[in-house]
């Protein structure tokens, strides 16, 4: 058996835009019904989603029958949490607050096996097709995509350094906490945020590496796209799921045109 290629590494290494949707609401039914929708790529969360090791597990299998990417959020740039989600058959992981480039190369050395990396080796977990893969530890880091998320001044100011770091695959701007960290807490949209994701993916895309960014305002996918991003993801399914209810049960308290 094969090693699993991964589209999403490769799309975004050639630059190749990769349209995505924010996945919250911890769950295997749930990734299903979003993962046939089109996406090129689905974000499972676990930093600020009640989703655990056993829930993503049950996510990756029910999103693996279909053509869409699941990228892995773990809470922490954590090695240990970084090697379950590598073992459970993650191939993308997307790691939350990374401050500078010391914390980049933690990162990347977390995703490889001696004598490169930190990672531990487990020869019957899922990622090797519980040991069928021919040669996995010597040809699994070909496949697994690491993205750090930049979102704070001091990491804006460490960007370039980050970026550089060799198993860096891409940079990730985190509006919200960068809002917070600029001083705007909760205006992500605010024109010094904007500026700043902005300019963030341009430097990046000037570093040699891609640049995301999460966005679900319309006149913003199309700011940073036009800046450069090569990986947007333009919505969130709870977001979605509340506001489509929203409007349901507004429409209907309403009653209809004349009612008492």
């Amino acid at each position: 058996m094969d090693l699993p290629v991964n589209p999403f590494k490769h799309a975004i290494a050639a630059g190749r835009r990769q349209i995505g949707l924010w996945c919250t609401l911890s769950n295997p039914y749930a990734a299903e019904v979003v993962a046939g929708a089109g996406f090129d790529w689905l974000l499972l969360d676990t930093e600020h989603s009640p989703n655990e090791i056993d829930t993503v597990l049950g996510q990756l299998q029910a999103v693996a029958p279909y053509p869409t990417s699941p990228v892995v959020r773990p809470a922490w740039n954590d090695p240990v949490l970084i090697k379950r989600f590598l073992d459970i058959g993650a191939q993308t992981l997307l790691l939350p607050y990374v401050q500078s480039r010391a914390e980049a190369e933690r990162a990347a050395a977390a995703m490889r096996y001696p004598p490169d990396g930190i990672r531990g080796f487990g020869g019957t977990s899922r990622a090797t097709r519980f040991g069928r893969v021919r040669d996995y530890a010597a040809r699994a880091a070909q496949e697994l995509c690491l993205l750090v998320q930049v979102e704070t001044r001091t990491a804006l100011d460490d960007l370039e350094a980050i970026a550089a770091v060799d198993g860096v695959d891409g940079v990730f701007i985190g509006p919200a906490d960068l809002a917070a960290s600029l001083g705007h807490l909760g205006a992500p949209s605010h024109p010094e945020v904007v500026e700043a994701v902005s300019d963030a993916i341009r430097r990046t895309r000037a570093a040699g590496k891609p640049a995301g960014v999460l966005t679900a305002e319309p006149h913003l996918i199309e700011r940073y796209l036009e800046a450069g991003a090569v990986f947007i993801a333009v919505g969130v399914d709870m977001g979605l799921l509340a506001r489509a209810t929203d409007q349901l049960a507004a429409r209907h308290r309403a009653g209809p045109a004349g009612a008492a």
